[in-house]
């Protein structure tokens, strides 16, 4: 009788959505799979977070991963439209820039798809509150071993498996083994986030008014330059309206291994002030009205060479810190994992190797080029200085100059590699 085949077995470092979506691809190519988390329990979906955009060919691999493909129409909301538009602080008047009437992006927010995600997968794959320490490969490389501490016990846990994939974020310490020198750039600006549930209220004076200032607002994503950066404003399900304002100031001081924090009441008020000067009022309304805004510093670093390193790969932020501009961030994330798993089912785990340099090879250049793309995009909206260009002025901008401006730009927008068909 023939001897069946191995189970691989994969560590996750990282329960985000980055690291669920790879324990779906990895279950899916018939790998065991743990994810190690360190919050103590799942994000509910009233947990503080933002909304995020969706292109097709997350929705579609999201779809192929969840039990019940029609879950994901429920949470959430697609926008047909993208609008680029300036604003005149001053005058507190918006007009036009360019639009684009086949965007094709939908969107969610973030806990909403995380519990999704999370509630499809066996209930045993993530471990919450077990935060990582430590791993290392054994001197034949057969087999990579990884240490965890339980916050609820304070025991350490080791987990030995065939795989190591930090799915751990932009301040990924997996990666900093490998690259200890690697550093994160700061973009300039920061952003102030926050969502608006309505649903209390949806005839309220301040919905009314916006619905008035952004008549496209349920199906369109609006981005407004102005003098102090630029907003981004969408519609989520169940009545709730995502915004974003980048804004350009010093570095933040970040207590801890995050780039997002909450903030003190002064802050805000500083923000609510600055708002009042620049943006036209139904929007300031809206952003008053919002409980807990929170503040995202914005951060790249240069793209990398190297995705893995003999048994540890990395994907997510760790693998391409990347600025927000092209809505990218989630959807490598998504595209990652699959890649990962298709690579690895294609193989076997007696090839890892082959395996892990194929997911580089489609992945790397992808990474490269967004993250770049990205960087670029977020300079120009925010008039700071682009080394091939002068300085876009939303005030005199033609509707050909501001085409700089549209996401569909981003290089490799609709791709699907060839191993996802």
């Amino acid at each position: 009788m023939k001897e069946a085949r191995r189970k691989a077995k994969a560590m996750v470092v990282g329960g985000s959505i980055a690291g669920i979506c790879c324990a779906h691809a990895l279950i899916a190519a018939g790998w065991d799979v743990v994810v190690l988390e360190k919050t103590c329990s799942p994000p509910n979906r009233c947990a503080t977070g933002a909304g995020i955009g969706l292109d097709t060919v997350s929705l579609k691999l999201i779809d192929s991963w969840i039990k019940e493909p029609k879950l994901l129409q429920h949470i959430t909301w697609p926008l047909t439209i993208e609008h680029e538009r300036a604003t005149d602080g001053d005058k507190k008047i918006t007009w036009a820039l360019i639009t684009d009437e086949n965007f094709n992006f939908t969107a969610v927010h973030w806990a909403d798809l995380h519990s999704l995600l999370y509630n499809s997968l066996p209930q045993e794959v993530v471990l919450w509150g077990h935060s990582f320490s430590s791993f290392c490969i054994s001197d034949d490389k057969s087999a990579v071993k990884v240490q965890a501490k339980v916050l609820q016990t304070n025991e350490t846990v080791e987990i030995v498996g065939d795989l190591l994939v930090a799915a751990d974020g932009c301040l990924s310490s997996i990666r900093k083994t490998f690259l200890p020198d690697l550093k994160l750039r700061y973009s300039g600006y920061c952003g102030w986030r926050g969502v608006l549930d309505f649903s209390d209220n949806e005839n309220s004076e301040t919905i009314q008014a916006l619905r008035k200032a952004y008549p496209d607002l349920g199906k369109c994503n609006y981005f407004d330059i102005g003098s102090e950066g630029h907003v981004i404003l969408y519609e989520l399900i169940n009545q709730r309206i995502n915004w974003i304002w980048y804004k350009n100031q010093p570095e933040p001081e970040f207590k801890g291994n995050s780039v997002t924090t909450k903030v003190s009441s002064d802050m805000i008020e500083n923000m609510y002030e600055a708002a009042d000067k620049v943006w036209i009022p139904e929007l300031v309304k809206l952003i008053r009205e919002t409980k807990e805004p929170f503040l995202n510093a914005i951060y790249d670093c240069e793209p990398l060479e190297q995705l893995y390193w003999d048994k540890v790969v990395l994907i997510g932020d760790a693998a391409h810190p990347i600025s927000p501009h092209g809505a990218r961030s989630t959807n490598m994330s998504i595209l990652d994992a699959a890649v990962l798993g298709k690579c690895l089912e294609k193989w076997g785990v007696e090839n890892l190797s082959s395996a892990l340099k194929e997911y580089q090879s489609i992945r790397l250049p992808v990474a490269r080029e967004q993250v770049l793309f990205s960087r670029r995009m977020g300079r120009i909206k925010q008039r700071l200085p682009v080394s091939d260009r002068g300085l876009f002025d939303p005030m005199t901008a033609s509707e050909e100059e501001s085409k700089v401006l549209q996401l569909r730009n981003i290089p490799y927008f609709s791709d699907i590699p060839d191993i996802l068909m």
